[in-house]
């Protein structure tokens, strides 16, 4: 691997269907050489995506069922079904209890879980997670399915307590974690529990936002200077450590 390269991006949680040209996005993290997750948040969207992303080196699409989508869309749980033995990649899935959308806790709940037992039948599955106000819930149904047995969860932008975040670290789980989160109390506890190597990058584009505006996919640079500054570590040296984990992850 060339230096160059070493250090390129990783953008390990973005929704590049959602950006306003979603075929420059795509074509933009693959030029640049970012090893990009490419989340969906229904399973009718992941057939584009995983489309687009085509014979890509870089960009990865996954296949999702958004816990916040879940009230109208829980009979696509049929197509998510259907289409989970096609790909590695699953995201973006989980819980959310915030306000807005606890009237429909109980289904998200029920979705979730069916969809953990399926990977974790399945195996080898890479998983973005959602966890809005669920952390504990999130990884009960984690630790109930076994799919950490079988896949690997990744927290994405996890604000659980210190207890909860060691708890996912017993369970092997990793971090997606980006510049916003990291601005938290919350975000720089979790840059004072978690490992390196259980560290990831995302931008969670176009949903975080950065002074000028959304982040674009693949603007980890804020991210990275701040997970440098928590260890007292060279930016190099995480880029090149969050790469060489996302490698790992997608099988490079």
């Amino acid at each position: 691997m060339s230096g160059k390269e070493g250090t390129a991006p990783v953008d390990f949680h973005c929704h590049l269907d959602l950006c306003p040209d979603m075929r420059g996005a795509f074509d933009r993290c693959e030029a640049v050489r970012c090893i990009t997750l490419a989340v969906t948040t229904t399973p009718k969207a992941f057939r584009r995506n995983q489309a687009m992303a085509g014979s890509n080196r870089y960009v990865h699409a996954a296949l999702g069922l958004h816990p916040q989508l879940v009230a109208e869309r829980a009979d696509e749980l049929t197509l998510f079904e259907e289409a989970a033995p096609s790909t590695r990649f699953i995201g973006e899935v989980g819980l959310d209890a915030g306000r807005r959308f606890y009237p429909s806790f109980a289904l998200q709940t029920q979705v979730f879980e069916r969809a953990m037992t399926l990977c974790a039948r399945l195996g080898d599955k890479v998983i973005s997670l959602h966890s809005v106000r669920t952390a504990k819930q999130v990884l009960d149904i984690v630790e109930r399915t076994g799919v950490h047995r079988t896949c690997t969860p990744i927290l994405h932008w996890f604000t659980g307590s210190k207890s909860e975040i060691r708890r996912a670290i017993d369970l092997g789980c990793y971090f997606s974690v980006n510049e916003q989160m990291l601005k938290t109390l919350r975000g720089r506890s979790l840059l004072e529990t978690v490992p390196l190597a259980r560290l990831l990058t995302e931008t969670d584009a176009p949903f975080q936002s950065g002074a000028d505006g959304p982040k674009a996919p693949g603007d980890i640079e804020g991210a990275v200077s701040m997970i440098a500054e928590s260890h007292q570590i060279r930016a190099e040296y995480i880029k090149a450590s969050v790469r060489a984990t996302a490698k790992a992850l997608v099988g490079e």
